[in-house]
């Protein structure tokens, strides 16, 4: 293990501290294993716990709210304002913390398109969190290290807890960005999620306003020419899984941007998976990626090391984190060079939506906006039949800037670039959840490569499509490799009276939902809605 070294942090100011600075993987899963924080699993991956904290914790994330932000910022439950004044302060306690500790630091970019990338300094207080920076952002060679510019910097340190009373938190941990002074600090929580998350926050905000980008919470994989496919869903829709194409190069899983010039790019250099009952026979690819090197966050393994990931005791948000080489197909860089399909994913657990749809322009909006899926017994505590749950741009956490300013950047996009847009539903058919089953992930996935390949040809003609009673969404009458009769979630129910009832009551959540919007969206996108009539 090298010896820690005297660095300069930042250079607003001339505080150096002790530091591990850049080291390799191995260095810091040994560093972890010797202050017994995690063990190896039988795979070879490092094993941790995060503490308190096992997933993000929203209503304790922050934006400091001044000249550069006031006005752009869609302030509400997810952007909550803070004082520069408290910020500052806080910010200074945390300095003085620190500077008699031993930290780890590493400086990485976010962005593969060099055009667009940022660089950040993150200083993490244990060694398997800057494992997790290690594999979740991308690492600078030894030449671009020498000229790095950090434009970001992020203090991770979970073991420094707020005082509310006096520093202005709502509880001791904390989630604060502040882009007049391009500081990110993290406090009162190992959690590792709030370190990537707080970066793509800052990249939802910066890259739209600045650079003419949108921003994008969705995987994305490509042809062998470059030709991406774009997949946005919330948790539990299958984006991961619909991505992980084997006859397809992964871009990335998660994050990415979206170029003027038509170009799709990873933020990240790593993928950051849930693993509950994770199998390889349900997904080879994330299994086969966790490895030396990898990082499991709050699972259960015996004393061989062998993980249960039916076991949450823990949590539920059991996670692993890997570099992207981990997966064996991907693009190199992680670019896509022209998009031409895009899909939404939900998981409808009321039965109603069609297993693919295409969508206007103006539904294309109005979706995006919305961001639907179902939550079903199970998910949340206290949910025993189906909810809808809506997320706007299938993200809100993240959006810094009002919906309406990424959905009407996207609708320019796709007229631009002649683009299809599919609803993908991977939830119920045949009655809702409890009485129908689960859509077939075989054809699921026929769909999409119908869809991509030009197989559902995408036009309104009446021949080729029937418009949705309620959702006014144009569903294929064909699909080959589709039994037909799962084409249309009517026919599917035996019972029109029971659909049309069910159908109209998700109808009227989108409504409800969607007022939040009214004010700031044209009568176009608004004519994108469901009757609910």
């Amino acid at each position: 293990m090298s010896k820690p070294k005297s660095i300069q942090l930042w250079p607003d100011h001339d505080l150096r501290i002790s530091a591990h600075y850049q080291l390799s993987a191995d260095q810091l899963i040994n560093k972890t294993v010797e202050e017994n924080q995690g063990t190896i699993s039988s795979t070879g991956a490092l094993i941790i716990k995060t503490g308190k904290f096992t997933g993000r914790s929203p209503k304790d994330r922050y934006i400091v709210k001044d000249d550069i932000t006031t006005d752009l910022v869609w302030w509400g439950d997810f952007n909550i304002s803070f004082s520069s004044k408290y910020f500052d302060a806080l910010y200074k306690k945390m300095m003085a913390y620190i500077a008699n500790k031993t930290v780890y630091v590493r400086d990485v970019f976010a962005g593969a398109d060099e055009r667009y990338r940022i660089g950040i300094r993150i200083v993490n207080e244990t060694p398997w969190a800057n494992l997790f920076v290690r594999n979740m952002f991308i690492q600078p060679d030894e030449a671009a290290l020498n000229d790095f510019s950090k434009d970001w910097l992020v203090l991770n340190i979970p073991s420094f807890e707020a005082i509310p009373e006096t520093d202005h938190t709502r509880q001791s941990n904390f989630t604060i960005v502040n882009f007049s002074k391009k500081i990110i600090i993290i406090g009162g929580s190992g959690y590792t999620g709030e370190i990537k998350k707080s970066i793509f926050s800052v990249l939802n905000f910066t890259l739209p306003t600045d650079d003419d980008v949108l921003p994008m919470h969705c995987s994305a994989n490509a042809d062998n020419d470059g030709t991406s496919a774009l997949f946005f869903g919330l948790s539990g829709t299958g984006k991961t899984t619909l991505s992980a194409d084997p006859k397809r190069r992964l871009i990335g899983d998660d994050e990415h941007g979206w170029t003027p010039d038509n170009k799709v790019f990873n933020f990240e250099g790593g993928c950051y998976a849930k693993v509950i009952d994770l199998s390889r026979e349900k997904e080879t690819n994330i299994f086969d990626a966790i490895k030396k090197g990898a990082l499991l966050e709050n699972v259960v393994a015996d004393g061989k090391g062998q993980v249960d990931y039916t076991d949450v005791s823990i949590t539920q948000n059991t996670r692993v984190s890997y570099p992207i080489h981990h997966i064996k197909n991907i693009a190199i860089p992680s670019i896509g060079e022209k998009t031409k399909h895009i899909f939404f994913l939900t998981a409808d657990a009321f039965g109603v939506l069609p297993p693919i749809t295409l969508l206007n322009p103006n539904q294309v909006a109005y979706h995006f906006m919305s961001g639907y899926t179902a939550k079903i017994a199970g998910t949340e505590e206290g949910i025993k039949t189906p909810q809808p749950s809506f997320s706007a741009c299938f993200g809100a956490p993240f959006m810094p800037l009002h919906p309406s300013v990424y959905a009407s950047l996207l609708v320019k996009k796709i007229q631009e670039n002649n683009i299809s847009v599919w609803l993908i539903n991977t939830g119920w058919t045949g009655g809702p959840y409890g009485v129908g089953h689960r859509i077939a992930l075989q054809h699921t996935g026929t769909m999409i490569e119908a869809a991509r390949t030009g197989l559902l040809n995408p036009t309104y003609s009446y021949d080729d499509y029937h418009i949705h009673t309620v959702f006014g969404i144009a569903q294929p009458r064909v699909c080959p490799g589709v039994p037909e009769s799962i084409l249309s979630p009517r026919q599917t129910w035996n019972n029109d009276e029971a659909f049309y009832k069910q159908a109209l009551k998700l109808a009227l959540a989108f409504h409800k939902n969607f007022k939040q919007f009214e004010d700031q969206v044209s009568k176009e996108i608004l004519s994108g809605a469901p009757d609910f009539r």
